[in-house]
């Protein structure tokens, strides 16, 4: 499908272009960004589907794991977004336009949420506060020694924007922290370099605490498995807050079985919400957070669009714009 730009229509006053959106995803989950950008931004006025008068007005769709078809009725749509920092869904559309740009969520705001996220996960593992709240449970007063004489190496999957602040926050608190990406670009001061499958590995056998955040690619799907956790000193943790395809669940639960990971800190999975039953829920050494690391507020993401449609209008393409090609 190719789309077609429509002619700008200015707003009467204000300076704004106006723009008439739409919601493609699950009604309940998209439904709250109608108030949040009538709030911040009254120029884009959004719609669900069946709210929309004339689909050929629409220039803008916000997105959310849409249908397959589900861009296939506005042909003048001048930017897509998602409402998160992951676009998989929505590169999985088949109507999907390809000549229409692409944002992703990737806000400041976003990166700082999940860098406190992280690092309350890394001292969770490192200063064993699992092991303090089953003592409780048990009235036991046992002061524990924190695992190895100096600060765990904390190793990151991924260098993007998220990755960076993680990585910043990590280094300020004193811990040693390795970045892995597949350009070895855009590292913070201070943190180590590792690319190449050669790099990941060499990360992984430092890595006493590994942090995945990595984009789901069809390179990256399930790269957390039994080769990757085999590199990982013996009594590492695992933080995932990537993408739940990322993981291999039967290799996770095996390697916390047997010993070689002594934690896991669990935020995305293949299957959300994480079904009733799943062995995820009562393993005493996982903890289960569901998909809510860094979740920008529907003010957030009206804020953040409306820079992007601004920019647009100015020939600016927006700074998360996705390369379709990487997956990200």
């Amino acid at each position: 499908m190719h789309a077609t730009h429509s002619p700008r229509v200015k707003m009467p006053t204000g300076g704004q272009t106006s723009h008439q959106g739409v919601l493609l995803g699950t009604p309940a989950i998209m439904a709250p960004y109608i108030e949040a950008f009538a709030q911040v931004a009254p120029h884009i006025r959004l719609s669900l589907p069946n709210a929309v008068e004339d689909p050929n007005a629409v220039t803008f769709a916000l997105a959310y794991d849409p249908d397959g078809d589900a861009f296939t009725t506005y042909p003048n749509l001048r930017l897509i977004s998602s409402i998160v920092a992951g676009v998989n869904g929505i590169l999985a559309s088949a109507s999907l336009p390809d000549d229409v740009p692409l944002m992703r969520i990737a806000g400041e705001a976003q990166a700082q949420t999940m860098a406190g996220f992280v690092v309350w996960h890394v001292l969770w593992h490192h200063r064993r506060f699992g092991d303090y709240l089953a003592n409780q449970r048990e009235s036991r007063w046992q002061q524990l020694l924190v695992r190895g004489a100096a600060p765990p190496f904390i190793g990151l999957l991924g260098a993007g924007k998220m990755g960076g602040a993680v990585a910043r926050a990590l280094l300020a608190l004193g811990y040693e922290v390795g970045i892995y990406s597949r350009s070895g670009r855009n590292l913070p001061q201070d943190a180590v370099g590792f690319e190449g499958d050669d790099g990941l590995r060499s990360l992984a056998e430092r890595s006493q605490i590994l942090v995945n955040l990595l984009p789901l690619t069809p390179w990256t799907q399930g790269i957390l498995n039994a080769e990757l956790f085999d590199c990982l000193p013996a009594g590492g943790a695992l933080i995932h807050v990537g993408r739940g395809e990322h993981l291999v669940e039967s290799d996770l639960l095996a390697a916390l079985d047997s010993g070689q990971l002594a934690g896991a800190s669990l935020d995305v999975f293949a299957v959300e919400p994480l079904p009733q039953d799943h062995p995820f829920w009562c393993h005493e050494r996982i903890v289960v957070t569901p998909h809510d690391a860094c979740d920008s507020t529907p003010i957030q993401v009206a804020q953040e669009v409306s820079r992007a449609l601004a920019g647009l209008e100015c020939g600016v393409l927006p700074s998360s714009l996705v390369d379709r090609a990487a997956g990200y």
